[in-house]
């Protein structure tokens, strides 16, 4: 009941913006994924981000391979070894565990180096893509631009509204042999 209630409050609001001249706005949405997919700086960013996480994670693999070697001996030399000796090579091969554990969180945890690197080559493509969006917008009189590959959700989406080949044309990318008409 509650639902049914907003709802209909939520479409007498929207009715009253419609209709109301004072506050109609002009809209349409975009879609950055797509954009970003044709333009050869994002693609290039994305190889290089690709190149440098799997350098990183080829060198924490060879990380944890030299500690489990470590183990390996150590089971091996087991008997031979006083406990003293025992005991100071788990230190070790403890601390090992906890270094690589370290310099993966330091690298792939929350905000750690592939995060910044990631966002140091593709926050320069975004903005170019924004830019484009924000001339777009102007030149279209537009007062709200929705990006249909991001989190809000677009049941239906009439393409009239659909903005993303100017923003193609304005970033230089757009298909010679298309003619953008928005009827």
């Amino acid at each position: 009941m509650k639902i049914a209630t907003r709802l209909t409050s939520l479409i007498l609001v929207l009715l009253f913006f419609i209709l109301n001249d004072t506050f109609a706005q002009k809209f349409g949405y975009v879609d950055t994924d797509y954009i970003l997919s044709q333009m050869p700086e994002y693609n290039e960013a994305k190889g290089e981000i690709e190149k440098i996480s799997k350098a990183w994670e080829q060198e924490i693999q060879n990380m944890y391979k030299s500690i489990e070697e470590m183990e390996t001996s150590l089971q091996a030399e087991e008997v031979l070894l006083t406990k003293e000796m025992k005991d100071d090579r788990l230190k070790e091969i403890d601390l090992k565990w906890d270094d690589v554990k370290a310099y993966q969180k330091k690298v792939f945890g929350f905000e750690g180096l592939f995060f910044l690197k990631k966002k140091e080559l593709i926050k320069p493509v975004q903005d170019q893509v924004f830019d484009a969006v924000e001339k777009v917008a102007k030149n279209h009189r537009l007062q709200i631009v929705f990006d249909k590959s991001g989190d809000l959700v677009m049941i239906y989406t009439d393409p009239v509204h659909d903005y993303t080949d100017y923003v193609l044309e304005e970033l230089g990318l757009g298909d010679k042999n298309d003619v953008i008409s928005n009827n």
